[in-house]
């Protein structure tokens, strides 16, 4: 099929280079000319494992091209994927669905044939109804525009497995024209046995926002959990293994931590909240609410944890090593990262504070210029009298303590994310906390 993707970001470009691999002729649309001009020379501008070389691939063939013109893929696909971003609005809780409108209002237009608009970005219930009769009213094609919504369930760190490998496709439709479209372009998948839940579109709609939810609870569940830990001098690790073999529960997504962050689970759990409250149902409002609250505690959990590790010592003036500013390891995105919320915090009570990271450097000083960033693993180590581990990379995690020099004797190192094993740290004379953890 001839396709195209409309917005090129975190979600886009993987889509658009898994088309391309699937062996459809794709074509890529974005406002920002210097983005495109990248993309066209097979340039990847996000950190995402396996993308970079299915963008290249894929550009060098001729499968998949990008362009800033909105008619050229008008008069080129006719499927038409829209994924352009939808961030909290101003009242902090729902959708701003402006790009997609846009979006919509510049391509239908110039759509004179019968064609499928498949929205895939995040939206309020009720966008797919309104998206329709926009694009019907406008376009030249009228009601031989259909419109279907096929939620993305990406991963970021994995969007390209997400993508060419999902573990379900979800079509939101109206009529048999946009189940057969969604069905033909994601023939390749589902031949692969892939299950596709095809429904209405208020179902596909909710199912995205739901499914984060509910990960945003199960995570604020065990960081609750792990408090309880804290003062009751329980282990939260062996919590959850015992909690993991209990298969009406398992042990994904629960490890706790500093909470959920990035382009998604903030926005997606607000959201879900704000239309549980629009539809009415006030008490799943109130347990929604719990787990932004206990999300939104972690930054001063994690600090009480810091203080009672240094003992009498003060942050005010203490060199300090953050490991991480991603949200969440293999990705550069640092949208609400929890890493960068606690190295502020750490700033703000007087600390010295260096932060490391793997890839997300760049980004996450453009964000935070207050804060001193650096990629140099041994350097940022140096002479550290605390290391707070902010987010999971596997750089950390294989990190030799001792071969770490330059610490001072009484070194501390605060495990924000209970992922590393502290007896290594701790034989090399560092003091090692964990969060819902007993022990130092």
């Amino acid at each position: 099929m001839r396709v195209s993707v409309i917005g090129c970001g975190h979600l886009g470009i993987p889509h658009a280079a898994a088309m391309a691999e699937l062996g459809h002729e794709v074509i890529g649309v974005d406002v920002d000319r210097d983005k495109v001009a990248r993309l066209n020379a097979g340039e990847c501008p996000i950190y995402e494992p396996g993308l970079p070389e299915l963008l290249a691939a894929h550009t060098s063939s001729g499968r998949l091209r990008f362009t800033t013109d909105i008619t050229e893929a008008a008069a080129f696909a006719e499927l038409h994927f829209i994924g352009v971003g939808t961030p909290i609005d101003a009242d902090g809780r729902s959708y701003d669905n402006s790009q997609v409108f846009g979006a919509v209002r510049q391509l239908a237009p110039h759509l004179d044939r019968p064609c499928t608009i498949v929205g895939k970005s995040t939206v309020t219930v009720g966008t797919t109804a309104e998206v329709t009769a926009l694009a019907q009213r406008i376009a030249p094609a009228g009601a031989d525009v259909t419109v279907v919504w096929n939620p993305e369930f990406l991963r970021e760190g994995h969007a390209v497995e997400d993508t060419l490998r999902p573990d379900r496709i979800i079509a939101g439709v109206v009529n048999t024209e946009g189940e057969k479209a969604i069905r033909a372009v994601y023939a390749g998948i589902l031949d692969t046995g892939v299950p596709i839940f095809v429904t209405d579109p208020a179902t596909a709609e909710l199912a995205k926002g739901a499914a984060n939810t509910f990960l945003g609870l199960k995570i604020s569940y065990i960081n609750g959990v792990a408090d309880m830990c804290e003062k009751a001098g329980g282990d939260v690790a062996k919590i959850v293994e015992i909690l993991g073999v209990d298969p009406r529960i398992g042990a994904g997504s629960m490890r706790p931590g500093i909470g959920y962050g990035g382009g998604c689970l903030p926005k997606d759990v607000r959201a879900f909240t704000a239309s549980a409250k629009q539809l009415g149902a006030d008490i799943a409002v109130d347990l929604l609410l719990a787990a932004e609250r206990i999300n939104e505690s972690r930054t001063g959990t994690a600090m009480d944890l810091i203080v009672d590790a240094l003992d009498d010592r003060q942050l005010w003036g203490a060199r300090v090593a953050v490991l991480g500013a991603a949200f969440k390891p293999n990705t550069s995105d640092v949208r609400e990262s929890p890493a960068l919320a606690l190295a502020q915090a750490l700033r703000r009570a007087g600390a010295a504070v260096t932060v490391h990271d793997p890839q997300a450097v760049a980004n996450a000083a453009a964000r935070n210029p207050e804060l001193d960033f650096t990629d140099d693993l041994p350097g940022a180590l140096d002479g550290a009298e605390l290391v707070v581990l902010a987010t999971e990379w596997p750089d950390y995690q294989q990190a030799d303590p001792q071969a770490l020099a330059g610490h001072p004797a009484n070194a501390v190192l605060v495990d924000c994310r209970t992922t590393l094993n502290p007896e290594p740290w701790r034989a090399a004379g560092w003091t090692v906390r964990q969060l819902g953890r007993p022990g130092k």
